[in-house]
């Protein structure tokens, strides 16, 4: 409650609802980036796991 006063008292009521839509964009824009490097990990993740299991069809042709 002290600390809602003190941002009052120093930003003003009118810079109050400017400050939140700045925050509000700017965790918009953290969560989309986050969400880009996931798809960009799972990506890299199965283009890994193919390459496994090409060299694991290699290998047993080999053997076989």
């Amino acid at each position: 409650m002290i600390v809602l006063v003190i941002v009052l008292l120093v930003f003003g009521r009118g810079k109050i609802p400017e400050l939140m839509g700045d925050m509000a964009k700017g965790i918009k824009s953290f969560k989309k980036g986050m969400a880009d490097d996931d798809a960009a990990d799972d990506k890299r993740t199965v283009e890994h796991r193919a390459d496994e299991t090409v060299s694991a069809v290699k290998e047993k042709a080999s053997k076989g």
